[in-house]
């Protein structure tokens, strides 16, 4: 077959310790290949000078499924004015029609991860009832690989069984049976038992407060969760949306959900939204130092930041909680609180946020200084939680963010003036390298996520390429890369889409005893509205939703 060459580029590609180098990469049937025996080159694409680096990956971002779909109809606007419609219109770019910036559409959203160097996003929480539309939605998104986290601790089943004491061997056939049903790559938890406990109108729940209704508590649920992922050898930590999100003071909830897992390996998400201190006359403060310090000594953890972005988008979570009293907030005033099968929850609310808003200054500060200030760039990936922190088109501005302090220093001018005088941010000279860029957007998350063939560039890796020209603007610069290659094909020149592939689709099988299939037989026969028969996804389903997209399965981690 076929072989192809980027000629001359400075490769950046920290899992192989890549820094800087002037090299030539090779691919040959979508992998890439030594070329030590110098064979001759079918198709030689010129990268003198240019920055390579491997596909970016985007851990944590809402793409697929229910409130994600809501999110898209709750704003309708956002699709009128979207300015990408007159361009789609002149004919520009290969693709359909699709449009959005808050929550693009499945097509655009695609189109614009490519457009930028991104090769694979990850949908954070996929309900178990509602699993088959999530693959849906994602298997309708171009070009990218996707896989999905399902959402369990919040499930009636359960919670049913940890207020029951079962044993914790039926507790961990019960997540892999989930995650094997689902096609999942990981599990999700959002506020651990908050959810439920909303539904009995218990207004908040801290990690160490008994849940009204069942007696539990969110440490019960994170060390149930972290340990069964740990025995089932699941390559991502548990994914946890923390206790009081958006709440001020919760640095300490934060800090004690770290410690939840008992040392197992744990992910913290968006965590900007769980740093707040209460310092100050405004009672909000930056709690991003104690934060940083926590991850710091922690080896087990590791987080995604969820920068926000100022100006408007709307916030899809499965903390109803939560959203229900940010319902007010809404910018515009709407707003939408759901949940399917008592497996979760649903709230979309649209938000604005503004540079002049002193809440919102600060917490585009305290995002900044979390990446910042943590040590390990390996335990960091870059989000803004699309679309809650705002949209991952934004990734471009926040780069040049990390990269060029006095970029950053201009844009901190800009804000309410009382942030910054509170804030540690205009004292932090630490600009991101290119190095470090690779880590956060792409050796990083794939290490997290256990794929060991992606966001990399070593013999044998999937040939997801991204080509950078090399422009001091580092914001323009990752806007628009030269090429973009998925599986070896040439997918993007010049930020313009050349051809539209079909993408991946990542997940794990962990073992489990099937013996669990009993008790869950009887529990949907008599509170579910589905066939229990029907309930696991088919590897020919599966292809059969994704557009016939490959299947690629992530090997479970082996005992040591």
């Amino acid at each position: 077959m076929s072989l192809a060459r980027l000629r001359g580029g400075i490769v950046y590609d920290p899992a192989n310790g890549v820094n800087g180098e002037r090299r030539d990469v090779h691919f040959r049937d979508g992998r890439i290949v030594d070329n030590a025996q110098n064979a001759p080159v079918d198709d030689d694409y010129d990268a003198t000078g240019m920055i390579v680096m491997a596909g970016g990956i985007d851990l944590h971002s809402h793409i697929g499924g229910g409130k994600t779909n809501l999110s898209r109809l709750l704003l309708p606007e956002d699709h009128r004015n979207d300015p990408a419609r007159e361009r789609e219109s002149e004919g520009s770019y290969l693709r359909l029609p699709s449009c959005g910036v808050c929550t693009p559409g499945t097509l655009a959203t695609g189109y614009r991860y490519a457009e930028m160097g991104y090769t694979a996003a990850f949908e954070p929480a996929m309900m178990p009832s509602n699993a088959r539309h999530t693959h849906l939605e994602m298997g309708d998104t171009p070009i990218i690989d996707h896989g999905a986290y399902v959402m369990l601790g919040n499930d009636e089943l359960l919670l049913q069984m940890l207020a029951a004491r079962d044993g914790f061997e039926r507790l961990r056939d019960y997540v892999g049976w989930t995650i094997n049903a689902s096609k999942a790559l990981g599990v999700k938890v959002v506020n651990p038992g908050g959810i439920s406990a909303f539904k009995f109108n218990q207004r908040s729940l801290d990690v160490d407060e008994a849940h009204v209704h069942y007696g539990i508590t969110p440490r019960d649920v994170l060390r149930t969760l972290s340990r069964a992922l740990t025995e089932l050898r699941v390559p991502h930590p548990l994914h946890v949306h923390a206790s009081n999100l958006g709440v001020p003071g919760n640095i300490d909830s934060t800090i004690a959900t770290m410690d939840a897992a008992d040392g197992l390996p744990i992910h913290l998400t968006h965590i900007q939204f769980h740093s707040y201190g209460t310092e100050g006359p405004r009672k909000f403060s930056s709690g991003a130092r104690a934060i940083a310090e926590a991850v710091n000594a922690r080896p087990n953890v590791s987080i995604d930041v969820g920068q926000i972005i100022f100006g408007q988008t709307v916030t899809a979570s499965g903390d109803t909680m939560m959203q229900f009293k940010n319902a007010p907030l809404g910018n515009p005033r709407k707003w939408i609180v759901g949940d399917i099968e008592c497996d979760a929850g649903c709230g979309v609310v649209p938000f604005r946020y503004r540079e002049q808003s002193y809440v919102n200054a600060l917490q585009w500060i305290i995002g900044l200084e979390i990446f910042l200030l943590v040590d390990d760039p390996w335990r960091v990936s870059m989000t803004t939680d699309h679309p809650n922190g705002g949209p991952f088109t934004s990734y471009p501005h926040l780069i040049r963010l990390l990269m060029d302090k006095t970029f950053r220093d201009e844009q901190l001018d800009c804000l309410h003036p009382e942030a910054k005088v509170a804030s540690a941010l205009p004292e932090l000279k630490r600009e991101l390298s290119l190095y470090e860029i690779a880590i956060i957007t792409r050796a990083g998350p794939a290490r997290l996520l256990g794929l060991k063939d992606r966001g990399q560039l070593g013999a044998g890796a999937a040939a997801d390429i991204a080509v950078y020209r090399n422009e001091p603007d580092r914001e323009r610069m990752f806007t628009s890369p030269a090429y973009v290659f998925k599986d070896g094909q040439l997918v993007a020149r010049d930020g313009t889409l050349v051809a539209t592939p079909t993408g991946g689709i990542h997940f794990v099988s962990p073992d489990f005893d099937r013996g669990i299939e009993k008790t869950l037989r009887a529990y949907s026969d008599a509170n579910l509205t589905g066939n229990f028969a029907h309930a696991a996804i088919s590897d020919d389903e599966i292809c059969a939703c994704c557009r016939g997209g490959r299947l690629l399965p992530v090997e479970c981690l082996t005992t040591t």
